[in-house]
């Protein structure tokens, strides 16, 4: 087998392929927006600007299997001027041109990173496979518009689309929200969480990478959407004594009433860090367990050690 992993040189993309190179589980061809990038001579490296114009049959060639990681990702103080028409610019129009080159190349499988933001931002009971997608953001906008787009090019042409959607993804160098959770902790900083009894869906990086290889070559994966998570929720609460341990410091929480954190978020506008680090947002991988026969291969406990390393 013969695959093509663009955005290898990202958070994700770093642990693929060097997991897909140990286990010599295909020949390797990436893809990376920068020309410094290392990989090892034996693979296919490919310094590639993802646009909507991209001419990408050098590097489809004999190309099985896509693994489509790279992304314009979420930011949280976007600056552009229309971010949904620079979402959709990159996640939605550059994708779809790619795909669309896949199957003219004959490629068999195209494997799609999504998010769960398709699905939504939280939710009073877990978020499942076939529920009806409730995107908020320009960023989950453009990923469910590019699973549409995909599952178009499926059913026109007979390339098997994956569709893995992922909630928060944590590992070494997490960035983001996870990020300044460590830092915090890091730095015993009291945090007025201890009263939050919300429950989270997180994926560990290890788990991601293994879902996603999974998904390369079970004959059960295409056409299929699955839901990424680490098999086990937590409170925020329990997401900061997780981190404390790997860190191996005592975690400084505090009771403050959930209503007046909210408030006190809001006065300071930090509204959308509160919703992703207080509100719940779970997701039910049963479907993914079933048709994959697929566990996580380590729990958040050992996930948040090897994170915060």
């Amino acid at each position: 087998m013969r695959c093509l992993v663009t955005g290898a040189a990202g958070f994700v993309g770093s642990p693929l392929v060097k997991r897909l190179q140990v286990e010599k589980i295909c020949d390797l061809v990436v893809t990376t927006r920068s020309q410094t990038s290392a990989f090892a001579p034996d693979v296919g490296h490919f310094p590639i600007e993802i646009t909507e114009g991209t001419d990408w049959m050098a590097a489809l060639d004999g190309v099985d299997v896509i693994v489509h990681l790279a992304a314009r990702v979420h930011i949280m103080n976007d600056r552009a001027a229309d971010p949904l028409a620079e979402f959709r610019r990159t996640n939605t129009a550059a994708t779809l041109n790619l795909a669309e080159q896949a199957a003219r190349a004959g490629v068999k499988r195209f494997v799609f990173v999504s998010t769960i933001k398709v699905n939504g931002e939280e939710n009073n009971r877990p978020f499942r496979y076939d529920d009806t997608p409730k995107p908020i953001d320009p960023y989950g906008i453009s990923k469910l518009e590019c699973e549409i787009g995909l599952r178009e090019i499926a059913a026109r042409t007979g390339m098997e689309v994956v569709i893995i959607r992922p909630p928060l993804v944590y590992g070494p160098g997490a960035r983001g929200n996870f990020a300044l959770l460590v830092n915090l902790v890091r730095k015993k900083l009291p945090l007025p969480f201890a009263s939050l009894r919300n429950r989270r869906t997180l994926v560990a990086v290890q788990n991601l990478v293994d879902l996603i290889i999974t998904c390369m070559g079970h004959p059960a994966a295409g056409g299929e959407t699955f839901l990424a998570g680490d098999g086990e929720d937590l409170s925020t609460p329990e997401l900061v004594r997780g981190i404390a341990v790997g860190l191996g410091v005592k975690p400084a929480l505090l009771s403050f009433p959930p209503a007046l954190l909210h408030l006190a978020a809001k006065a300071v506008g930090k509204e959308a860090v509160y919703q992703r680090l207080c509100s719940s947002l779970q997701v039910d991988i049963s479907h993914t367990r079933d048709v994959l026969g697929w566990s996580p291969v380590v729990t958040p406990r050992e996930g948040l050690k090897l994170a915060v390393k």
